[in-house]
């Protein structure tokens, strides 16, 4: 200090100078080389508000059948394995083997594994949820899930389940939302419907609820969600999530605009793409549903003639539905399995030339137009005409309307006389499909992550309760499904889907026409979001508790490989 002391003002102003650059410069050294050596991870906090419409009434694993009701349930329960981002199957509250003849799964219990009351899951847990599943009483939508299947316990945290025959796809049942046995054991089947525990659930899934709001007529409309920090898979990110419901499209988008939401899904392309949101902020996933136009041999002679079939198929502009009807938010496709990406699928260039080669199919076959420019078909030996004319009956959804109507102009222009019938939901499933009183039928098929084929296509499904609305019968298609539905080599499985479709390729037994997009709106403020190919809308919660909001800056040294 004696020598600073000794300077000058000129000298000590100078010195001053270079000890606040020397600092300013050590501080920014310092800085760069923090920066060189942290990274940002994903920190614990945050808030999340969405809007999903419906109100909730069995946010229960084995009665949740609306799409609220099954969100609250992903995100309150979980399974012993759990459907990830990427579609594979993954530990959850335990881990599964299969053994060589596929026939038996053994399931181990993780140790740490426990209800958000503290209560540790138990086989007899697992086996009380599989009983509820299977009891006829209950009317469990999971039922049919476990017919057939024996369920045994090996010991407190082992469960051992046998089929009778293969089944590859089974290994998805393992990710039903298992019950407390503790909670509902006293609950009877007559009254387990009506239990508390289906709006104030307690499961082992990565959010609890933490209070429920209701609405001036008494429903609840809003669940306060925290998060489970004794969560198997770890404690979530965001630590509140709010769900709140709404009773239509109209009141969701308000409150999105109003600010009152910040996530939706759910909501027709047409409104979503006069709401100008951001691109970023709208995420996109394949769903694995297929539309089509089904063929009824049976009630309309018509589509027996497979020349009538393949020229409808060679009419349809599938893009300009896809643009037209979603907006561009679903892909055009050509066979009965849906693509697993997005941009995956497309159709062929659509032109006039396209009507023409349609219209030179059944000119081929002997069909002629009348002065109505309808074709027309006569027999030669019993001189019977066949007109091109038959009816397309669907939901009356807005999606489905449009596409009847735009492929009614499609095919008239082909020289069919088309006409389009609108049902409402109920009385189409209950008295058009059930019955299968249709000419043809305009429909969407869920066929679901494992890719299930059977249900929509062997003969055996032909009638109600079955999937076959096509009434689709062919031998060699029938054996290739069943070897589908037990082989667990992907490359085999491949290879079938590739014979199974150049079957219906030939035989031609619907046009199909598109696989829509799910479309989920999220805040740029939510991380991580993985949306893989969905089942349903609840599994873009696959991967919850890896979304994060708030984020910290740590030394690279200190994060775990």
């Amino acid at each position: 200090m004696s020598l600073i002391s000794s300077f000058n003002l000129t000298e000590k102003v100078i010195f001053g100078i270079f000890a606040v650059l020397l600092f300013i410069s050590a501080i920014v050294l310092l800085s760069r080389v923090n920066a060189y050596f942290t990274v940002e991870v994903p920190d614990y906090g945050g808030s999340l508000t969405e809007g999903i419409i419906g109100t909730p009434r069995f946010i229960n694993p084995l009665l949740a059948v609306s799409d609220i009701d099954r969100d609250l349930s992903v995100l309150v329960y979980s399974g012993l394995l759990r459907t990830s981002a990427d579609n594979t199957l993954i530990p959850d509250l335990g881990s599964c083997t299969v053994s060589g003849n596929n026939l038996v799964y053994t399931c181990v219990i993780k140790p740490k594994a426990k209800f958000q009351d503290g209560t540790p899951v138990t086989a007899d847990d697992v086996l009380f949820t599989i009983a509820e599943a299977e009891d006829p009483t209950l009317q469990s939508p999971r039922k049919t899930n476990w017919d057939g299947v024996q369920a045994e316990k090996i010991d407190s945290q082992t469960v051992q389940f046998t089929l009778k025959q293969p089944y590859a796809p089974f290994m998805q049942n393992l990710t039903l939302g298992i019950l407390p046995k503790h909670i509902w054991k006293n609950v009877s089947s007559e009254e387990f419907s009506f239990s508390q525990y289906n709006l104030k659930p307690v499961g082992s899934g990565p959010y609890t609820v933490e209070s429920v709001g209701y609405s001036g007529s008494g429903l609840p409309n809003q669940y306060h969600l925290v998060s489970n920090s004794s969560y198997i898979l770890g404690r979530p990110y965001i630590s509140d999530l709010f769900i709140q419901s709404f009773q239509n499209e109209t009141d969701l988008v308000n409150a999105y605009k109003n600010g009152g939401i910040e996530s939706m899904y759910g909501i027709t392309p047409k409104v979503l793409a006069s709401l100008k949101i951001p691109a970023q902020n709208i995420l996109l996933s394949p769903l694995p549903r297929v539309f089509g136009v089904f063929f009824n041999q049976n009630v309309a002679p018509v589509f027996v003639n497979k020349e009538v079939r393949e020229a409808l198929n060679a009419a349809t502009d599938k893009q300009a539905i896809v643009n037209q009807v979603l907006g561009g938010y679903g892909q055009a496709i050509d066979g009965p399995v849906p693509p697993d990406t997005v941009g995956n699928a497309g159709s062929d260039t659509f032109s006039q030339d396209s009507i023409t080669a349609a219209k030179n199919i059944l000119i081929n076959a002997g069909w002629k137009q009348n002065a109505d420019g309808i074709f027309q078909k006569t027999d030669k030996k019993t001189k019977n005409v066949t007109t091109l004319a038959f009816s397309i009956s669907t939901g009356d959804a807005p999606e489905l309307r449009d596409t009847a109507y735009l492929l009614q102009k499609q095919w008239q222009a082909l020289g069919a006389q088309v006409d389009v019938k609108i049902f409402q939901t109920s009385d189409l499933n209950q008295n058009v499909i059930q019955p299968r009183k249709y000419d043809a039928l305009l429909f969407g098929e869920v066929i679901g992550s494992n890719t299930d084929l059977y249900p929509f296509w062997h003969s055996s499904q032909r009638q109600s309760p079955g999937l076959n609305i096509a009434l689709y019968t062919n031998i060699k298609a029938d054996k290739l499904l069943e070897e589908m539905r037990k082989t667990t080599d992907p490359a085999a499985e491949q290879s079938l889907y590739k014979q199974f479709d150049k079957e219906i390729s030939n035989d031609m037994p619907a046009v199909f026409t598109y696989s829509p997009y799910f479309i989920f709106v999220s805040p740029s403020k939510v991380h991580n979001v993985q949306l893989g190919t969905l089942n349903t809308a609840s599994d873009r919660f696959s991967n919850v508790y890896q979304w994060y909001i708030e984020t910290n800056n740590v030394w690279s040294i200190f994060i775990k490989k």
